[in-house]
């Protein structure tokens, strides 16, 4: 008996500008498409408090911005939306495209989980993995419902889990000089 299998469908940047508006996410990692709907209001309050202290940090010191939701086109086959990017600004004289999207990995890249395993495998290994590939030097997941960030530094050629922060612990980052946030300013 043979058995026939299909090919695997591909999915490509231009792909996602034939779909129809919608309130979904669409992303595309490693030609697979992966669909979200609009996040819970405990999810954009930790993206929104993510995105106010490392934009605050970045007025202050005029090191680079911070941008919330912001399209990632790796490659036709590797377009991402993370919740909050931090990019220095030498590397973002670089980094965009004609249509304003990033082309290359900023150095941090915010996370906040959704409910549901397939959501958190998708931040914690599938992510994972393309961030390792593309460069990304700090990688923070985190989880507004029990209120703890994973910290993933670059180290040795690999995001590498340093440390689980909880409320009353300080978030730094050696990409950030003087950044000094308390975990549980981000679950306020």
């Amino acid at each position: 008996m043979t058995q026939r299998t299909d090919p695997r469908v591909q999915w490509t940047t231009t792909d996602l500008e034939l779909l129809p508006e919608s309130s979904n996410r669409y992303e595309i990692i490693d030609g697979d498409l992966l669909v979200t709907r609009a996040p819970h209001w405990g999810h954009q309050k930790a993206c929104g408090n993510a995105y106010a202290e490392l934009r605050d940090w970045s007025v202050t010191t005029g090191l680079g911005e911070a941008v919330q939701s912001p399209g990632v086109i790796f490659s036709d086959a590797d377009n991402v939306i993370p919740d909050v990017v931090w990019i220095s600004k030498t590397r973002l004289e670089t980094a965009l495209n004609d249509a304003g999207h990033l082309t290359i990995a900023p150095e941090l890249i915010v996370e906040v989980l959704s409910p549901g395993g397939d959501n958190e495998r998708r931040d914690r290994e599938t992510k994972l993995k393309l961030y390792i590939t593309r460069g990304v030097q700090d990688y923070w997941i985190l989880d507004w419902r029990s209120k703890q960030i994973e910290v993933y530094r670059r180290q040795a050629g690999l995001l590498q889990l340093i440390g689980t922060l909880f409320p009353g612990d300080t978030l730094t980052s050696p990409l950030l000089p003087g950044f000094a946030c308390d975990a549980a300013r981000l679950f306020l």
